[in-house]
């Protein structure tokens, strides 16, 4: 340990000689015993670091996920030692939770990544630093190692990064270009639902652009809209579009009401079964790098079809 650091909390200072390490981890291998200082355990976090003793960190091999790796098709954008950046279709959820025990983002990558994924907080499966939607197709990025985790959800956290999504509304937003700021949270009525609310909740921005609008013009009866968020909460753009009267078309939540027969036509004939809501954009610097990386996802089939079929009426 350096002179500098003598009087910092340890795992403090510990975090800060090992910047590829998260200081919760750090936490938990001193909990388990696996910081030594002078050969001795170091299991309390907050004593004082001992300026010129010597402090060895163990690791021990990432133990198994408890999700086991699914020989499931990817579309990987790109990938190196770091992260896995992947085009995800819609209907595949991001992460096990209760009624989707399997067949997620995770475990496809934990069976595409194999033995290169050096483990999060000791175990062997990817960083999810940020989610879509079951039923959002598009990009997502991926950590495989603790040290890109931890740098992409600073990143995340600090809102530097490029999202912008396509959604197909019903009707079109007005202004047709603009900022919605709100505050997002559980709604008061169904807690399965997220909410514009008036106190508590999260700040979420989200600026938007209608790209092109079909039907009349002076009353559109859908369009096609860009989104580009700075906040990334929960159902931000579903809801953000539903409460600018313009949900995204095939929102079984937040849709509020049936489309013009035309669209429910077009929605039909285009074989979409979910919100028409699309991650296009995915723009940040390489966690370790800091190399400048961007990502483009053209329309999935779904989407594509029924936005051919709206520019006819």
């Amino acid at each position: 340990m350096s002179p500098e650091a003598a009087g910092e909390r340890l795992d403090k200072a510990l975090a800060a000689a090992l910047p590829e390490m998260s200081r919760a981890r750090l936490q938990a291998l001193m909990a388990e015993g696996m910081v030594l200082c002078e050969g001795e355990p170091a299991r309390d976090n907050s004593a004082k670091a001992k300026g010129g003793a010597t402090y060895v960190v163990l690791i021990a091999p990432p133990v198994p996920a408890e999700p086991q790796g699914q020989a499931i098709p990817l579309t990987i954008l790109y990938e190196d030692d770091q992260i896995v950046v992947v085009d995800k279709p819609a209907g595949m959820a991001a992460h096990p939770a209760p009624g989707t025990p399997d067949g997620t983002l995770v475990n496809a990558l934990i069976h595409h990544c194999g033995a290169s994924l050096s483990g999060i907080g000791g175990v062997a499966r990817p960083g999810i630093v940020h989610r879509l939607d079951k039923d959002t197709s598009g990009v997502m990025v991926a950590a495989k190692t603790d040290a890109a985790h931890k740098a992409l959800s600073k990143r995340f956290a600090a809102h530097d990064i490029e999202r912008v999504y396509i959604a197909l509304t019903r009707g079109a937003p007005e202004p047709q270009k603009g900022t919605v700021t709100t505050l997002i949270g559980r709604s008061l009525h169904d807690r399965k639902k997220m909410a514009v609310l008036k106190s508590g909740g999260r700040e979420a921005v989200t600026h938007y652009r209608v790209e092109r609008v079909f039907g009349p013009e002076a009353r559109p009866t859908a369009a096609r809209v860009a989104c580009t968020l700075e906040t990334g909460r929960t159902h931000q753009i579903r809801v953000h579009m539903a409460s600018k009267g313009a949900p995204c078309l095939g929102d079984p939540t937040y849709g509020s009401g049936p489309p013009a027969e035309p669209v429910r036509k077009a929605i039909a004939a285009s074989g979409l079964e979910r919100q028409a809501l699309h991650a296009a954009v995915l723009g940040f610097d390489h966690p370790t790098t800091g190399a400048p990386l961007r990502f483009e996802s053209p329309l999935p089939a779904d989407m594509a079809a029924l936005e051919a079929l709206l520019g006819k009426l």
